[in-house]
């Protein structure tokens, strides 16, 4: 989105390719990486960079197109004959400059091209690219990470040595420094862009990153991996505020319990939870913010508990995702304004429903990957408690 409140020394707008048809991962550009869809992320890292003034998101689709301006993005919307899988990232990022500079009127003096596949991209990297065209004296600059790795080929029925002789093993030392285009983030001049018709131009500048930060989702197995790494590569410091949520949703078992069960010699069950979480749904109702309990359990246990915390359940759901939506659209609540809490793999699909999937310490790996926040405390150990301290305050004086 442009920000007249820049003034950097020159014009640089972000630009965003965003298809919503994907083979490989179907649905990729909004597929949620650490409880935030891919191309949330990229606007984001464009929107927190200094050098950027403008950034647009180049997509054919309507839910793209949604989640790019509530993520702070401007939206050019791509005809079809630069939207199909042929088409090319040069084409959708003149197509953009071009009806950008058409709606503002603004001429741009550096365009980037930005990668959501990327799901690590900082903002620091966005400006690297652009300083390095603004300040550098580079027509083009692109970002790469160092490489040792031997490349070998197949060649006929032998495999050959790309970057090394088959003959010797040089020690890393001794080998040129290999370095890895990442696929991240590109400056081009748009002068020269617009002439040459491609991003490698004149003089390129290579921007060094961090290689442990290096990933594109091309397949399936590329999304799973960054989501399991997302806890380990996103910064944690950021639990949401009461600014950010308009509803809690809560599930039962592993969060407002310890995950066990005790049954006695009459079969009947038992569950133990945590006073304090107590303590904090009662905080967050007299906040006036709205709980939900939300489970696929039908023991009486779950209703108890929700009487006990006069809130509002749902229990012995089989689609709980479904079930978030209705109860949204019955209370007109947003559901990207939803905290849900959760800690096992039942969870996932109501994390993708929501603006804050939060996972209980503990929870599922896979959960835990998939989350935007996860609370310090276990499950039935006061994590509800935790999520409320977030929301009101440590002392939920609200």
């Amino acid at each position: 989105m442009t920000d007249p409140s820049r003034t950097p020394a020159g014009s640089v707008l972000a630009v965003i390719p965003a298809r919503g048809g994907s083979k490989g991962v179907p649905g990729k550009n909004l597929a949620p990486v650490g409880g935030v869809p891919l191309v949330a992320r990229a606007v984001a890292a464009c929107v927190d960079a200094a050098r950027v003034t403008a950034v647009v998101v180049s997509t054919d689709d309507p839910a793209i197109a949604e989640v790019a301006r509530a993520a702070g993005a401007d939206v050019v919307l791509r005809p079809a004959a630069i939207a199909g899988d042929t088409a090319t990232s040069e084409a959708a990022v003149l197509h953009a400059m071009d009806a950008h500079e058409a709606m503002t009127g603004a001429p741009t003096d550096v365009v980037l091209l930005v990668q959501c596949t990327s799901p690590f991209i900082t903002a620091e990297e966005v400006d690297g690219v652009a300083a390095a065209v603004l300040d550098g004296g580079a027509d083009t600059a692109h970002t790469v990470a160092p490489f040792h790795g031997f490349i070998w080929r197949e060649a006929g029925d032998s495999g050959v040595g790309v970057n090394h002789a088959k003959s010797t093993r040089p020690r890393r030392q001794d080998r040129p420094q290999d370095l890895l285009e990442t696929g991240t983030a590109y400056a081009m001049r748009a002068a020269g862009f617009r002439a040459a018709n491609h991003r490698f131009f004149g003089r390129t500048e290579l921007v060094r990153t961090d290689p442990a930060r290096v990933l594109e989702i091309d397949e399936p197995a590329d999304l799973e991996r960054a989501r399991a790494l997302a806890p380990l590569l996103d910064p944690r410091t950021t639990t949401p505020g009461w600014a950010d949520v308009d509803a809690v949703v809560l599930d039962f078992d592993g969060t407002q319990t310890d995950d066990r069960v005790l049954i006695d010699a009459d079969g009947h069950e038992s569950v133990t939870v945590h006073r304090g979480d107590g303590l904090g749904v009662a905080a967050l109702r007299r906040a006036g913010l709205p709980v939900l309990i939300l489970s696929t359990e039908t023991n009486a246990v779950v209703a108890a508990r929700a009487r006990k915390l006069r809130v509002p359940v749902l229990h012995g759901i089989d689609r709980k995702d479904l079930a978030l939506k209705q109860w949204c659209e019955e209370n007109g609540i947003a559901p990207e304004r939803v905290l849900y809490a959760g800690n096992d793999v039942n969870d996932l699909p109501c994390f993708g429903l929501v603006g804050w999937p939060v996972a209980v310490a503990g929870a599922h790996d896979v959960v835990r990957a998939a989350a935007r926040a996860v609370t310090t405390a276990q499950g039935g150990h006061g994590a509800i408690r935790e999520i409320a301290a977030w929301l009101l305050g440590p002392t939920l004086a609200r």
